[in-house]
């Protein structure tokens, strides 16, 4: 699976979890920031700084998505491996 097929599946999966992924400019005092969870008045939001390389929007997304209960979701297998063992 490639890193786009990667990216537009941990996309979907936050979706289907309720989390909201909003790509916006982050630049901070001239920082670059790449982006992380918001939870706000009850909705929750993974906000990714849209000029994050494609590699850098999947790490985000891997690292938020990691954290909730995915033991009862059907994922294809490509992507249940990837969040399993993201380094490989």
């Amino acid at each position: 699976m490639d890193d786009r097929g990667t990216l537009q599946l941990l996309e979907e999966l936050a979706e289907r979890l309720g989390i909201r992924v909003l790509y916006e400019s982050l630049t901070v005092y001239g920082s670059f920031r790449i982006g992380g969870y918001c939870l706000l008045r009850g909705q929750e939001y993974l906000i990714i700084n849209k000029k994050a390389s494609v590699q850098e929007k999947i790490q985000v997304l891997t690292y938020n998505l990691k954290r909730c209960d995915l033991s009862e979701i059907y994922l294809v297998p490509a992507l249940r491996k990837f969040l399993d063992n993201p380094d490989e």
